[in-house]
């Protein structure tokens, strides 16, 4: 009876052995479950992955006369972010996946931006530069990195593990993940992001970083030109001399300045006429809510208008009153439109309508959402007979958004304000419908939130021989007129499809 109760004890004393040797406090512990171990792995595959990438996952290389460094970074929405130090950062929405490409200008060689600079017969070759350059960059990015992913994950696994197995599945599974990262980004590839660049940074930048609207929706071997075309905006910042180049749009666009609901915020005519200046804006066109109370007294504050250094027009808003209305009309530099009447200014018919209602006086019931319906309907009657006349209009304006709707149909463009955000729709009868936000930060009282609303405007591009909308630009600044701004660049859908090209598009084999 002896030798089978001690071979019992001993077996039982063998497995309590294994136990405490298996655990961390040195007694009893539970096998842990297994999707623990797995999410632990994939945190240190995770971490070990991005720690690579910050060490060693970057790539010095030249594209075009510029030096940049490229670097792989995990992120949420992916994507591409091309840092231009101190001016600003462009982002691009070029892929979807959980890495995003970082570009980094770090300096320009002198001698080849000066030569790119002075001999501009030297562009044409750029494009094909910059797009080997850029290729023979991904290349050496790519393999870099895949070397810094497995060798975070397996350094990190051999630490957290101290198994040689486990840590070189820790470097095969960031492996597999970065290679599934990029069949995510190349499934996704958008060369025509660089189309619609985000810039974020100094506003007297923003203009020559995105460059010109008409040259963009005209030629469509989208990536390589655009490109090329970046690294030229930026190398003429970048010129010797250090100083800014004077902004030169397209003449074949007429420019158009989209403001609204200032609602007497002074620091608004500043960056209105830095933005006339910087963009060379033909016309400005306000949506109404300029004032907030609509009294006599406000109407000094509408002095500046005289000299922005463009032509005003000008729609009333809920906040604006008839005494307001009357004041401008005898301004110089103002063109008030009411009733659907339209004006001719810098090769552009524009109609428009003012708010029907007047909200500050407090003693008159309001009309709601049916009164500007109504202002809608006779904005778009107007319209019909304007066209009828053959004297169609280019755009039309009104304050609301719900009396703009009204005119779908009845003209390709209408803009609007009043909601204090932005709205780009494209209405069922083919009508843009653009909301601009509030140009003032929603005013004077906007200080008393708890945080700043932020001032919006829009340069909107027109072709000059159609008159219809190529592009616009989103100008986004922080409350109470900081010096950085968000600028964005966006298309209609329309012209980001190829079209067939037009005979003055096909080259002439006549030509030398």
């Amino acid at each position: 009876m002896a030798r089978p109760f001690h071979a019992a004890a001993a077996r039982v004393r063998r497995l309590r052995s294994r136990s405490l040797a298996t655990s961390p406090a040195g007694g009893l512990a539970p096998a842990a479950h297994p999707w623990k171990r797995a999410f632990g792995l994939l945190a240190v595959v995770v971490l070990g992955a991005w720690l690579g990438l910050l060490v060693v996952g970057s790539v010095r290389t030249p594209v075009g006369p510029m030096d940049t460094t490229m670097t792989l970074r995990p992120s949420v929405s992916g994507g591409t972010k091309i840092n231009v130090s101190p001016l600003g950062a462009l982002e691009l929405d070029s892929h979807h996946a959980p890495v995003r490409l970082d570009v980094d200008v770090d300096q320009l060689d002198p001698e080849r931006s000066q030569a790119l600079v002075k001999h501009p017969e030297r562009l044409s070759g750029l494009q094909d530069e910059v797009t080997a350059d850029v290729a023979s960059g991904t290349r050496e990015l790519a393999v870099r990195s895949c070397v810094a992913v497995v060798s975070g994950a397996t350094a990190l696994g051999l630490v957290v593990y101290r198994r040689p197995r486990r840590a070189l599945a820790a470097g095969g599974l960031a492996l597999a993940l970065l290679a599934a990262s990029g069949v995510s980004a190349y499934a996704t590839w958008n060369p025509k992001s660089v189309l619609e660049p985000k810039f974020s940074g100094l506003l007297s930048s923003a203009p020559s970083v995105v460059g010109d609207a008409r040259s963009i929706v005209t030629e469509f071997d989208v990536y390589q030109q655009e490109l090329a075309r970046l690294v030229t905006n930026v190398t003429k910042l970048y010129d010797a001399t250090s100083t800014l180049p004077v902004y030169q749009p397209d003449p074949g666009t007429i420019r158009v300045l989209h403001v609204s609901d200032i609602h007497l915020n002074p620091a608004a005519w500043h960056i209105i006429a830095s933005l006339v200046e910087q963009y060379e804006i033909d016309v400005i066109i306000d949506s109404g809510d300029t004032m907030d109370h609509g009294t006599a007294a406000e109407n000094g504050f509408l002095d500046p208008v005289r000299d922005l250094g463009a032509p005003y027009v000008w729609v009333r808003g809920n906040h604006d009153s008839k005494e307001t209305q009357a004041h401008l009309q005898k301004t110089k530099n103002v063109r008030v439109l009411d009733g659907g009447d339209a004006v001719k200014v810098a090769g552009l018919r524009i109609a428009g309508i003012g708010d029907p209602q007047f909200t500050p006086d407090r003693s008159r019931p309001t009309g709601g959402k049916a009164s500007e319906q109504l202002a809608g309907m006779r904005l778009a009657a107007a319209l019909r007979d304007q066209k009828q006349a053959g004297t169609p209009a280019d755009i039309a304006v009104a304050h609301d958004p719900n009396a703009a709707r009204e005119t779908d149909g009845t003209v390709p463009l209408v803009l609007a304000g009043h909601v204090h955000h932005r709205v780009n729709e494209l209405l069922p009868l083919g009508t843009r419908l653009k909301v601009e936000g509030s140009t003032g930060g929603g005013g004077l009282r906007a200080v008393q939130n708890e945080k700043p609303e932020k001032v919006r405007a829009s340069v909107l591009y027109l072709d000059r021989a159609t008159r219809r909308l190529q592009a616009w630009d989103e100008i986004t600044l922080g409350g109470l007129g900081l010096t950085t701004a968000e600028v964005g660049r966006h298309l209609p859908e329309e012209n980001l499809k190829s079209p067939s090209p037009s005979p003055s598009q096909t080259p002439s084999t006549a030509s030398p």
